[in-house]
């Protein structure tokens, strides 16, 4: 199966760079482009493409308010967002409007070409690390413990410790190992985590974690 992507950035050489490494590719075809985001909408709209590449930083429609509407819109491509630093504050902003991750900028065709994949397949791209700073960084002081068990009263307490351990950046395998699970029963509980908690994916549920204090070690 081809993977349609659209790439969005107002840098004419960045889109370049971008279709060059994605052209190469045996599945990928980059079915257009834009240079800001009222641009994204429409060619999105014509084009119908699997993965949006979408910079944040651009003039008029900027790339936060462009994922939001696509991911609401009639056609919910999947928007992975382009940032030039990983501690960057639009970034947090475009997970929680709807991206299934973000890339830096500087990254290797490899990493381009996997991130575009991963999400094409319904997955969130952020490398943990990355991400638990990030969140950590803008997120602030966590809510008291009342209001963190209220937000997660729907779970068992399974299902917390699994959420836990994502919050703190642990893969799924990492996850079995310390709580001496397999991978699918690991997989089933945090499947069971989003539809309780009404998330579209781990990283909402990072955020989620973070925004009810379950990154913090001592707890």
């Amino acid at each position: 199966m081809r993977i349609r992507v659209v790439l969005v950035d107002d840098q004419t050489l960045v889109r370049t760079g971008f279709r060059l490494v994605l052209d190469a590719t045996g599945d990928i075809d980059v079915v257009g482009e834009a240079a800001d985001g009222a641009q994204a909408l429409d060619v999105v709209a014509r084009t119908r493409p699997d993965v949006v590449l979408m910079d944040v930083r651009m003039p008029g429609l900027d790339g936060i308010e462009a994922t939001r509407r696509i991911r609401t819109g009639p056609h919910p491509a999947r928007v992975l967002i382009l940032t030039t630093f990983d501690l960057d504050e639009y970034v947090l902003a475009g997970l929680r409007a709807g991206a299934s991750g973000f890339l830096l900028k500087d990254a290797l065709a490899a990493d381009l070409v996997s991130a575009v994949r991963v999400v094409a397949a319904g997955e969130a791209v952020a490398a943990p690390s990355v991400t638990r700073r990030l969140i950590a960084h803008y997120l602030g002081s966590t809510p008291p413990r009342a209001a963190a068990d209220r937000r997660l009263a729907a779970l068992t307490g399974r299902e917390r410790e699994v959420l836990t351990l994502v919050t703190r950046g642990l893969s799924n395998p990492e996850i079995a190992a310390t709580l001496v699970l397999s991978e699918s029963t690991v997989k089933t509980h945090l499947g069971r985590i989003l539809g309780k908690l009404d998330l579209r994916d781990r990283v909402q549920a990072v955020i989620l974690g973070y925004e009810c204090g379950l990154a913090d070690t001592t707890q």
